[in-house]
């Protein structure tokens, strides 16, 4: 299938052979009643309350994640397409088929690596409000991470589906959230320009750019180039202030119902931290994608924040995050707690 210029049945061809076949993941029937069980712990403990319930969990291969996460491209990376050639007069259409090739290959090679690493996944099409929201969660991934950290496989499925139901009540519980994110979005892309070398544009991908680009994968390299300005830079750091808190919340959310399910925690989150050497998968897809960092820090700098706010003011406090968009952090209020808790207090009434 080619939507614009972008190839992604070349894409998914790309991303299942970095996938990898490893072998089948072992049943968990449990998991209709983890992810229940974990719904009702984060509600009570969050006191955030879906109006509807959330989505059924999908226990998948690799290649279905892929395949789950290949419909959230196109509205993403079609924006960005239409302004590759922009002021190339004659040359943009040779520089749109090229770019559409390049980036064909560097999104597989993408969501091949994040594939062979990902546990779970609330996915929510930030951009498309008729997308119906899933639960997704990686059987062989699963099975992995389990024996890599030597954790026992029902405590890492509960670890997994705390944080990821966390999420799904956020973006339930909160309906301003996807659209605030969506118009972040949607204000990047319109101002970036996107900077491609139409040198590399008009040949197919080699070898070596495959290898460079797990290199950028696996190190600080950007698989586009952006032009940032001044203006860029602000929504983008009020857009990693957004992620922050939604991903410092879910920690947090998560460290303080798993006591109640999660015999060994401690030793659960260190093995855990241990493996994080990258963000979550959302996270990372719009990192490389839109080409800024979202780096690991900003979501224990998220977690240390709601921490804070909660030992200082209580989780009421810290529930003012979801009141409106205004209520986000900023990126120096996730540094000082404090100065948040200050802007956002409501002032009492003194009665004469």
């Amino acid at each position: 299938m080619m939507v614009g210029m972008v190839d992604w049945s070349l894409t998914r061809r790309i991303a299942t052979t970095v996938a990898g076949q490893p072998p089948p993941a072992r049943p968990r029937p449990e998991l209709p009643e983890v992810v229940a069980e974990s719904e009702r712990l984060v509600a009570a403990y969050a006191e955030l309350h879906p109006p509807a319930p959330l989505p059924p969990p999908e226990l998948l291969a690799r290649h279905q994640w892929i395949d789950a996460n290949l419909r959230t491209m196109p509205t993403l990376l079609e924006p960005l397409m239409a302004k590759v050639g922009e002021g190339a007069g004659a040359l943009a259409p040779a520089i749109r088929v090229g770019a559409g090739t390049v980036l064909s290959a560097e999104v597989g090679v993408l969501l091949g690596y994040v594939s062979r690493r990902v546990l779970g996944q609330y996915d929510v099409v930030i951009l498309d409000p008729d997308a119906p929201a899933r639960l997704l969660f990686v059987g062989p991934n699963l099975d992995d991470a389990a024996r890599q950290l030597a954790a026992d496989p029902d405590e890492l499925l509960r670890w997994v589906a705390l944080h990821e139901v966390t999420h799904a009540v956020q973006f339930a519980a909160v309906p301003w959230l996807r659209e605030h994110l969506a118009g972040l979005i949607h204000e990047l892309v319109d101002s970036l320009d996107v900077a491609f070398d139409p040198a590399r544009l008009l040949r197919l991908p080699s070898g070596d750019d495959v290898r460079a680009w797990i290199d950028a994968l696996t190190g600080d390299g950007d698989l586009l180039s952006l032009v940032t300005t001044a203006q860029q830079r602000q929504t983008i750091d009020r857009m990693q202030a957004t992620m922050a808190v939604v991903e410092g919340h879910a920690e947090h959310v998560m460290d303080a119902v798993g006591v109640e399910v999660i015999p060994s925690l401690d030793r659960l989150r260190e093995a855990m931290e241990r493996r994080r050497a990258a963000p979550s998968a959302p996270a990372r897809l719009l990192q490389r994608l839109l080409g800024f960092d979202v780096k690991l820090r900003q979501y224990k700098l998220g977690k240390r924040f709601c921490d804070e706010v909660v030992a200082l003011d209580g989780l009421a406090a810290l529930n003012r995050v979801w009141t409106d968009p205004g209520m986000i952090p900023t990126l120096d209020e996730l540094e000082n707690p404090r100065s948040w808790l200050n802007r956002t207090r409501v002032p009492s009434v003194t009665k004469s």
